[in-house]
């Protein structure tokens, strides 16, 4: 038996996805879920096959939900809006269907299904797309402690290379995501975060002062009383983005 679970907040999107999976009987639903806060403890209690996953949900997306699960399953998405198709596929989704799925379209994602299983930890190759909508609306969404939170990325005030994590300090403190800071680099606003460091990114709201430290080495002081390191590229950056 193929364990499925459906997470959308719309329940005429389930009722459709358990009608059409009536002509699929190895497939069983262990669950349904109206939010991506439901949907990750239902990953983790049912260990499903595979999910329904929608993007656009109330709480967290979809795609914020990715982020924060542990073990994958493979995922066929469902959505309204399809500027989210590209993202999808890159993410090594099963397939992407747009709302009001009709039959036909979802027996080819159901066809695909097989080959994706299949392939075992493989899909596992989650890219850091996936968290590519949470920063553009302006949030990070991390776990601390199986504590989910949503921080405003205005609330951030610096970031810090941390091995494989990188190291958010914010208002409330200190918080930990799995991602790189080429991704944060790449995907926060340039005109509020600069990269000073291979090791720091930092909020230019936070910046009260500039100081040469030595000959062409550079420290920035932040609103909290941080001193941080400014390499000579990030002097330059920093520089023009303050018009000094």
């Amino acid at each position: 038996m193929i364990k499925a679970l459906l997470i959308d907040d719309e329940a005429l999107a389930r009722d459709v996805v358990k009608h059409y999976l009536n002509d699929y009987p190895e497939v069983q639903v262990v669950a349904e879920c109206s939010d991506g806060f439901e949907g990750i403890k239902a990953i983790a209690q049912h260990q499903p096959d595979f999910i329904f996953l929608d993007i656009q949900m109330p709480k967290i997306s979809g795609f914020e939900m990715l982020e924060l699960v542990d073990k994958h399953p493979a995922v066929i998405f469902t959505t309204a809006f399809d500027e989210y198709a590209i993202r999808a596929f890159e993410v090594n989704a099963v397939d992407y269907l747009l709302k009001p799925i009709e039959k036909a379209r979802f027996d080819q994602a159901m066809q695909k299904l097989p080959a994706k299983l299949a392939k075992g930890a493989e899909q596992q190759e989650w890219l850091e797309s996936t968290s590519l909508a949470p920063v553009q609306h302006g949030r990070v969404v991390v776990k601390n402690a199986g504590v989910i939170k949503i921080i405003p990325v205005n609330d951030i005030h610096y970031l810090e290379a941390d091995d494989d994590y990188v190291k958010l300090s914010t208002t409330e403190g200190i918080f930990q995501k799995n991602k790189t800071m080429s991704f944060f680099e790449q995907t926060l606003d340039p005109a509020q975060f600069i990269r000073i460091h291979r090791s720091y990114i930092i909020n230019l709201a936070e910046v009260t002062k500039i100081e040469l430290k030595e000959k062409d080495s550079y420290v920035v002081l932040l609103k909290s009383g941080i001193w941080l390191p400014v390499s000579r590229t990030g002097y330059i950056k920093l520089k023009a983005a303050l018009a000094l």
